[in-house]
């Protein structure tokens, strides 16, 4: 439980503006790791900070509802002054009589300390703090669930990054063979060696390439403006990730059980507990409901004392004079309450039915989550090794075709189609690499470990 203080609040809210603003000079230069992707974001992300003060108030209220166990003390005082500017009076003389008219002013006061204290209320203040107790454990557990979303996020955006950059470098190889044989093309046209046709195809490929190449590059710019924002940088700064060609031994790791990884992520995910704690809060909001049956029983003090104008005492001596003094006490027994309490108690038992179908419902989208990361995860793996024979088998068909149109032993269907193959299995291979290393990732998360790659 978060406990605040007016310096930590004070300290947290001013902190919000330079946080958002503040971009270390170091990452505008250098490209991103993963890590230092996930860290910025932690501290940056608007949502997250939203949460957290989200938090900090719900703390707020457990202070206030176990300030609710004791007395209130309250002080009032009333002062009137009142004015008759045309008052008459009276003599009585020896002839007769004598009115008088003149401006009377009139002045009183009162002063009073109030307390009151709940004695008994069938226990509904100690459910209260329990109940507040709970939502702000709720409130932190939301903070970790979008934490962890926020990661999963950023995760699947930086893979984007690193296949769509192969991919442009793919394309760039590609695009270079391309052109290498147009112009080998264009001498053997010039020489009577090959049909002008087959040049105009090539050059109509090469033009294909090209625009293959800034499709690449435009797609990976868009998931560069997408984490980004995810990590609330501004649109305008350079950004850059790290990049290193993965390993077979990295691709081809071991895959953890989705038993395992639902029976460590059933304990550890925050979502799972905070249902949990849904489940217990409402079955104390029955009890809380169930508390109306029962008697309320307040126990109140008062100490009063006045003033007043034309009295011949001093102030200090009719205060003293006019102190009085109360306690009492209440009793509220409830008979009949128009149905309000035996509702409230169905309703609280609904809805603590409710919340148990909430977290069966949460389990079941956990390892449905896992299950998919796991079939994701084995079934690109299985396709990696596959489609890393074929590129080497398409690679090797290729250079051989390559070579035979070089010779005009091949015509130029047969090369656009080995060509073709090529890029389809290269796409393949980048596919396959990277679904295995982010649902890997995934299932390593899930089982309560930092997301790497």
């Amino acid at each position: 439980m978060i406990k605040i203080s007016g310096k930590a609040l004070k300290a947290f809210v001013l902190s919000l503006p330079l946080g958002m603003a503040a971009l270390p000079s170091a990452h505008a230069q250098q490209a991103w790791t993963l890590q230092q992707c996930i860290d910025y974001a932690m501290e940056h992300s608007i949502t997250l900070q939203q949460n957290r003060i989200t938090s900090m108030q719900n703390d707020l209220a457990v202070l206030q509802s176990k300030a609710a166990l004791f007395p209130s003390l309250s002080f009032s005082t009333n002062q009137n002054a009142s004015w008759r500017p045309y008052s008459q009076s009276t003599i009585n003389l020896t002839n007769g009589t004598m009115t008088t008219t003149q401006s009377t002013v009139n002045y009183n006061g009162s002063y009073g300390l109030n307390a009151s204290m709940t004695v008994w209320n069938g226990g509904r203040n100690t459910k209260a703090i329990r109940q507040n107790e709970y939502t702000a454990e709720m409130s932190e557990l939301n903070t970790e669930k979008t934490a962890n979303t926020l990661q999963e996020q950023i995760a699947q955006l930086y893979v984007q990054i690193l296949y769509q950059t192969e991919a442009v470098r793919v394309n760039q190889e590609i695009l270079k063979a391309a052109e290498m044989q147009r112009d080998r093309a264009q001498e053997m046209v010039n020489v009577g060696s090959l049909a002008k046709v087959d040049l105009m195809q090539l050059q109509a490929q090469t033009s294909q390439d090209e625009y293959n190449v800034i499709n690449a590059k435009s797609q990976l710019e868009n998931y560069k403006l997408q984490l980004k924002q995810l990590l609330e940088l501004d649109a305008a700064t350079e950004f850059n990730i790290v990049t290193s060609e993965a390993t077979d031994q990295q691709v081809l790791a071991p895959i953890p059980t989705k038993e395992d990884v639902f029976g460590i992520a059933l304990a550890q995910r925050p979502e799972i507990q905070s249902s949990k704690l849904n489940v217990e809060s409402s079955d104390l909001a029955v009890k809380v409901a169930k508390a109306g049956y029962l008697p309320q029983v307040n126990v109140n003090a008062s100490m009063g004392t006045s003033n007043a104008s034309g009295m011949h005492k001093a102030f200090g001596e009719q205060v003293k004079t006019n102190l009085s003094n109360s306690i009492g006490m209440s009793i509220s027994v409830p008979i009949f309450d128009q149905r309000q309490n035996r509702t409230n108690v169905q309703k609280a038992k609904l809805t603590y039915l409710n919340s148990q179908l909430q977290l069966q419902d949460a389990q079941k989208t956990l390892y449905s989550t896992i299950e998919s990361y796991w079939l994701n995860a084995t079934t690109s793996q299985q396709q990696y090794v596959y489609a890393k024979a074929n590129v080497e088998s398409m690679q090797a068909s290729y250079d051989l075709v390559t070579e035979q149109f070089r010779l005009g032993l091949k015509n130029i269907v047969e090369l656009t189609t080995g060509k073709t193959n090529l890029m389809q299995a290269e796409q393949q291979l980048l596919q396959s690499k990277y679904n295995t290393l982010y649902n890997l990732a995934m299932l390593r998360f899930y089982q309560g470990e930092r997301i790497h790659l």
